[in-house]
């Protein structure tokens, strides 16, 4: 994500982060996706997410800084826009979910019994 100075936010969503945001919202990270279309989630859910995917992206590219906080997640907000990070937080955490997962490899194609 582009911020209006010229920086760039990257995130980054592994398993490991996924599952700090699960400990940290309480919830699963699929109830939580859930809930943006049920309207359950909300903001602080979206910073939440940008923070620990800024972290993880901070700890992957060994930056010699200190870590994210949610203050620095909702600073990212503030500039960009919830829609456009939640639109690029709930993108990548789908990839993540659905990493690995083709409809070729699906047990039960080839079965019509399955």
């Amino acid at each position: 994500m582009a911020l209006a100075d010229g920086r760039e936010v990257q995130v980054l969503y592994t398993n490991r982060a996924l599952a700090q945001i699960e400990q940290d919202l309480g919830r699963s990270i699929l109830a939580v996706a859930q809930g943006f279309a049920s309207n359950q989630s909300g903001i602080k859910d979206v910073a939440v997410m940008l923070r620990h995917g800024m972290e993880a992206q901070r700890r992957y590219a060994r930056m010699d800084r200190r870590a994210v906080t949610l203050l620095d997640a909702f600073e990212v907000l503030d500039a960009v826009g919830l829609t456009q990070v939640a639109e690029v937080v709930m993108l990548a955490v789908s990839d993540v979910l659905g990493y690995g997962a083709k409809s070729d490899d699906l047990p039960g194609d080839d079965d019509p019994n399955f």
